[in-house]
């Protein structure tokens, strides 16, 4: 059934008035629609982009680099047999060639035209979302520091001052102690640290104690 003018051009100007950005594809896979916020996200305005190919504008990835768009994507074809889609992310660039990830939704709506129904696309820009997600999964993947099985790689004389230092012993007396000079107490010190990823004695003994080292 042919939607009504009165009914089209509402819905037209409820989506051009969107704040989320929005292009209407028809069912030759060239964009029919788009709005101010889609202007503003991507860069485009809506007489570079109007006829044009879908895929040829937002040439889109997925998080593993995968093409999602290309003439007859899976979304028109899902589109085309009338089945839901689920929202999904995509990777495309701006007009100024900054990369973007947009989360994107879509509906279905009658076409006034032959050929089958309009594929409209909601998206909003979650880059910035993206990238706290990556600085975060890279924080809590990164190492805190040595493990207690890493940290026996201290050697017999290494645990010795460190032993020593737990009992508050500075570099004069360490290198009294054990009779060395100050120059051999510092580089033991040093080797410990690098060790333990620490950066001064409290710290290292900290370590060691918490580890259970001494």
């Amino acid at each position: 059934m042919k939607r009504p003018k009165a009914e089209e051009r509402g819905l037209d100007e409820t989506l051009a008035r969107a704040g989320d950005g929005v292009f209407a594809v028809g069912p030759e896979g060239r964009v029919v629609l788009w709005n101010r916020a889609a202007e503003k996200i991507l860069g485009w305005s809506a007489h570079e982009i109007m006829g044009r190919p879908c895929c040829d504008v937002f040439v889109g990835i997925d998080d593993h680099g995968n093409r999602l768009c290309y003439q007859g994507c899976h979304v028109l074809s899902l589109v085309k047999l009338g089945e839901p889609i689920q929202h999904f992310e995509m990777q495309t660039r701006t007009k100024a060639g900054r990369p973007v990830w947009l989360d994107i939704i879509i509906l279905e709506a009658p076409s006034s035209g032959p050929g089958g129904a309009l594929a409209i696309h909601l998206f909003r820009d979650v880059t910035a979302t993206k990238e706290l997600l990556r600085l975060v999964h890279e924080r809590l993947q990164a190492p805190v520091g040595p493990s207690a099985d890493e940290a026996t790689v201290l050697t017999r004389r290494e645990l010795e001052v460190l032993r020593l230092m737990a009992g508050g012993a500075n570099t004069k007396v360490l290198a009294e102690r054990l009779h060395v000079s100050l120059a051999t107490i510092r580089n033991h010190a040093q080797n410990i640290f690098a060790k333990l990823g620490v950066h001064s004695r409290l710290e290292a003994v900290a370590y060691a104690t918490q580890h259970h080292l001494l």
